[in-house]
């Protein structure tokens, strides 16, 4: 097995992730590890979330609004996107792991799991608190 050589801006980028709820862009992390890290590139914060990703250490969210958003919580879980603000927020829910056995009882390969987004206001859209754009 390959060793990877310790990075202590991945170190960083990993521990902003699992700090925050806010399933930040690849930009937002940029900025925030700046803080720690001034000066890290934006393509080292490209290439580490990259690396994270693929080593299972971080979730890649592909949202549809065009900047995929990242997740340090990798326990399986559902997420909610706003599609007034486009927040994204960890729904609190029941799993709903039986619609892969739905999926599967009409599909001739094999289903190994799925990704379910919901949509729809946040709170914050709904009580007028948050403006879109």
């Amino acid at each position: 097995m390959k060793t990877v050589k310790y990075s202590r801006q991945r170190e960083a980028i990993k521990k902003y992730l699992m700090s925050t709820k806010e399933h930040p862009t690849a930009e937002m992390v940029y900025e925030a590890i700046r803080q720690v890290c001034p000066n890290i590139s934006l393509g080292t914060v490209y290439r580490n979330l990259t690396f994270l990703e693929e080593h299972g250490e971080i979730t890649r969210l592909h949202c549809g609004e065009g900047s995929d958003r990242f997740d340090g919580n990798i326990d399986p879980h559902y997420h909610f996107i706003c599609r007034e603000c486009g927040c994204v927020q960890d729904l609190s829910m029941l799993p709903i792991d039986h619609i892969d056995t739905i999926a599967a009882e009409h599909f001739d390969g094999t289903i190994e799991g799925h990704y379910t987004y919901f949509f729809g206001i946040c709170a914050g859209c709904k009580a007028g608190e948050n403006i879109a754009g």
